[in-house]
């Protein structure tokens, strides 16, 4: 989720790498949920998520849906999140239905990349090569035009119902965050990412200043993969990036269609990656990049394109 807030309001004033030491530590978490409460639909379900879930809680994404999870729009795309709001049990206070009655977290040695994450963030780059400063964004424009005559559109359409397969139709709500983060990494900070294509695409770490209630509690420095608590994370990060910027290509090439087709792939592009069940005995990296190799062959045929070779 992107935020449109200055990073000068947000940051501690320095970007990370995952050997990097921050200042994220601190004892206040004991006896306190205040970060796991009032987060509203912010806290989006990537697809590892999606399938750590489902194998720890032995739920399905359906049987999870309108209960733990719902999906919103989100930047341009259709994204699971976590509920918060207990519509069958409205007298109880928001928080995340995975809370249990002391407060703690019943998911923890799964729980999603965005709690890991917290406080800190992530600051994504999408730079032409030998330039800096200058942020680019994916612009639809320069492709090869598709889907302007009735015909063509019509074909589009068909395409994308093609690829909807059988998702369910859920309710959707909320809007997508529009904007962009901007500053200058330290020269120290370890870069996730790479060039490719004449792009400079991944990202760096920040901490958040001020996102935590218990502002008085002393910190002390963490590596930030500690800190993130993932067991591999080269696999683990490019899967971050590949994620990211797949989203973000998509949904700016989504512009080039007609309303009926936006929603028709965003659907499916649901389904795909979060509805269909992973293999539970499979590695989860594997089974990703087939499925998304798999879906920009289909949305190159329709005139998407990738031109990010992670």
């Amino acid at each position: 989720m992107q935020r449109d807030v200055a990073i000068n309001d947000i940051w501690d004033g320095r970007f990370y790498g995952k050997n990097d030491m921050a200042k994220t530590g601190c004892n206040g978490c004991e006896g306190c949920s205040d970060c796991c409460r009032n987060t509203g639909d912010s806290i989006i379900l990537d697809p590892l998520d999606m399938y750590c879930l489902t194998i720890w809680t032995h739920k399905s994404f359906e049987d999870m849906i309108e209960k733990e999870i719902e999906i919103r729009m989100t930047d341009g795309m259709i994204l699971p999140n976590i509920m918060e709001y207990d519509e069958a049990h409205p007298e109880k206070p928001e928080g995340c239905p995975f809370l249990d009655e002391n407060g703690r977290c019943s998911i923890y040695a799964f729980r999603p990349g965005f709690c890991r994450l917290f406080p800190l963030g992530r600051y994504y780059v999408d730079e032409a090569v030998g330039n800096t400063q200058e942020e680019i964004s994916h612009d639809a424009g320069a492709e090869k035009a598709s889907c302007n005559t009735e015909a063509e559109k019509k074909t589009c359409a068909a395409e994308a119902e093609k690829m909807s397969g059988d998702a369910e139709t859920e309710k959707m709500s909320g809007d997508a965050a529009e904007g962009k983060l901007s500053g200058e990494p330290s020269e120290n900070a370890q870069f996730c990412g790479k060039i490719t294509h004449g792009r400079k695409r991944g990202f760096y770490y920040f901490l958040q200043k001020g996102e935590c209630t218990k502002a008085d509690a002393e910190r002390y420095e963490v590596k930030v993969s500690d800190w993130i608590g993932v067991e591999d994370m080269d696999p683990y990060e490019k899967f971050i990036c590949t994620w990211h910027f797949f989203l973000k290509d998509t949904a700016a090439q989504l512009a080039r269609f007609p309303e009926k087709a936006r929603e028709q792939i965003a659907r499916s592009v649901l389904q795909i990656f979060y509805v269909q069940p992973y293999d539970r005995f499979q590695d989860f990296y594997p089974q990703f990049e087939a499925r998304l190799a798999s879906t920009e062959k289909q949305l190159a045929k329709i005139g998407f394109r990738y031109d990010a070779d992670w």
